[in-house]
């Protein structure tokens, strides 16, 4: 290393405070600054676009856990899921062009699940721009739509600045994505810059006159329901949500692929509310008078298509809180529009009970409600029997009876999902991992990440074969650093749910949904993976405690008839309904 390229530190003190000077090249610079923010992990597809960054990174390599990926969509991914495990941002790296546009996919799950998360983009050297140099992209033009930010450092004495800035906007209001771009001769050049200190997370809390609005309509209440979702919860929000369930009795729900927001198994617990939502409470949420959304969206898998609430007002009193000022009244006029941080907001209600707790519980006029709403729940997560020699319903009662509560859940999307979704139970904080996005390929990755960051937890990455398939060059990346997570794919040939809207619509008429696939499990093994096949219920067990003792990443092929396509239809049934109703049109 030449002596002109380390990094050294003075202070140079002014009448009011001391100010930290760094000195070396932009790539040192900005590794330092990482460091200034707490990173612990860089998820990466290494490019010459930023070769000045990576060496910089080897000399913190004790500090800093470099995850090499083989697809920059798997790095996105990763550092996706390390967003949502710590809610501190993940951070990826790429190269420029191509390596930028296969992680879009990482970026716009991000944007969608509100996921703070950032991106460093190399970039051609500052005297080529403008003229379509090699891979040059307008990365602002390009991720603008997908992020909270995009900008380009041309200078390095403002890397600290830039990069304050992305930790800042990551994770303050509604977290998500940010971009910076990387001129790779900005990066080699040697100067000076002022530090900057860690970053802050900045939110909004709840106003007195809210909470008193409501304090009131939840004392008026005979068929209230709350529904929690979205990002930035902490365990100490979580357990403050529970008390202040607790103290109002209220049926509580979870929205789409964030069931892990309060305990499956709590008496208060009422389902999901998302993609094949339990048609007993989607009715109830109908029939609400109150209904509490606390963090999500209200997008249209959390509301079926927008069917469960009136647009633009809904005929249920509906408080609404939320960390994004932008996002409370964009589809929905809730009554009570609350611009709250998590944790903020879950402080305050926890503090909110009833004015004589024991006489309201007994008197409030929707004794009952949570009982019955729990009972529903259970009805629904007791698995039916399917056709054929594989029950995907018993395999789930098996790993939610024989798994620790912290173990961690990850998934992709496809219809095989809907065995996890509503079969498992998530009854740990952070212990799911899916994107509320609909994002193939997710699965895989995340759970990587997930056990990387978490090696002294079980981490199960489920996935169709079709979602298998787009990520499945990451096995490589397991191996590599020894993480052994439990893959099962879910083999049925065929691309699950496009195939059942196909039949749905255009009955019969199969085209373009079927699926030519390896050996998954052979294929395992040629990593150095174990690999298993399951053919009938049975064979699990025993495949899926080798896999927990080989101590190795470990793949388990189950191979589903494309009949069983969800719990409750069959394809041929589906086609059958679809014909009759074409012919009495």
């Amino acid at each position: 290393m030449q002596q002109q390229d380390q990094i050294t530190h003075h202070n140079e003190e002014s009448t009011i405070n001391a100010k930290v000077i760094i000195s070396g090249s932009g790539g040192r610079i900005l590794v330092e600054c990482l460091l200034t923010h707490h990173v612990d992990h860089v998820f990466c597809v290494p490019g010459e676009s930023y070769l000045n960054a990576l060496d910089a990174l080897y000399d913190v390599r004790e500090r800093i856990a470099l995850r090499i990926c083989r697809h920059e969509s798997g790095a996105a991914n990763m550092a996706e899921a390390y967003g949502k495990l710590t809610g501190k941002p993940g951070i990826v790296m790429v190269t420029r062009g191509p390596g930028a546009m296969n992680a879009a996919t990482g970026l716009h799950t991000a944007y969608q699940d509100s996921t703070p998360l950032i991106m460093f983009v190399g970039q051609v050297a500052r005297d080529c721009m403008d003229r379509e140099a090699f891979q040059e992209i307008d990365y602002r033009r390009m991720f603008g739509p997908v992020t909270k930010w995009v900008a380009q450092i041309d200078d390095a004495k403002r890397i600290p600045e830039y990069v304050s800035r992305a930790f800042q906007t990551a994770v303050s209001g509604r977290p998500g994505p940010v971009v910076l771009a990387l001129p790779e001769d900005m990066l080699v050049e040697i100067t000076t810059a002022f530090a900057a200190p860690t970053y802050t997370r900045v939110a909004a809390a709840p106003t007195v006159e809210a909470v008193q609005q409501l304090a009131a309509l939840l004392s008026a209440a005979q068929r209230p329901i709350a529904i929690l979702g979205g990002s930035g919860w902490t365990q100490q929000a979580y357990d403050d949500i529970r008390r202040f369930s607790e103290a109002w009795q209220l049926p509580t729900a979870c929205a789409f692929r964030f069931q892990d927001l309060f305990d499956n198994t709590h008496s208060l617990y009422a389902g999901d509310v998302g993609i094949g939502i339990n048609p007993v409470l989607a009715q109830r949420i109908k029939d609400a008078d109150v209904v509490l959304a606390i963090g999500p969206r209200l997008g249209e898998m959390t509301t079926s298509g927008y069917t469960l609430f009136d647009i633009p007002t809904p005929r249920q009193h509906l408080v609404h809180v939320h960390a994004g000022a932008e996002e409370l009244g964009s589809v929905y006029a809730a009554e009570v529009m609350i611009n709250a941080g998590m944790p903020e907001f879950a402080a305050v209600a926890a503090r909110l009970v009833p004015v004589n707790p024991l006489a309201w519980v007994g008197q409030s006029g929707h004794s009952g409600q949570a009982e019955a709403a729990h009972a529903d729940y259970l009805a629904w997560s007791t698995p039916p029997t399917v056709a054929g020699p594989v029950q995907m319903g018993e395999i789930m009662r098996y790993l939610r009876e024989h798994l620790s509560s912290d173990a961690i859940i990850c998934n992709g999307a496809g219809n095989y999902a809907t065995w996890v979704h509503r079969f498992y139970y998530y009854r740990y904080f952070r212990s799911q991992l899916a994107p509320t996005s609909g994002a193939m390929g997710y699965g895989v990755p995340a759970a990587i990440a997930a056990k990387s960051l978490y090696p002294e937890r079980m981490v199960i990455a489920f996935a169709g074969d079709g979602c298998f398939m787009m990520s499945s060059q990451e096995l490589a990346t397991a191996m590599q650093y020894a993480l052994p997570v439990i893959f099962i794919v879910v083999n049925n040939g065929i691309y699950g749910t496009i195939r059942m809207h196909q039949e749905r619509t255009y009955p019969g008429r199969v085209h373009g949904t079927t699926l030519t696939n390896p050996d998954f499990a052979a294929y395992a093994r040629s990593f150095g993976a174990l690999g298993a096949t399951v053919e009938k219920t049975e064979d699990f067990i025993p495949a899926f405690e080798q896999a927990c003792a080989s101590g190795l990443p470990a793949l388990i092929e189950i191979r589903l008839s494309p009949e069983v396509i969800t719990p409750t239809s069959s394809l041929s049934s589906i086609r059958e309904q679809a014909l009759r109703t074409q012919k009495m049109s």
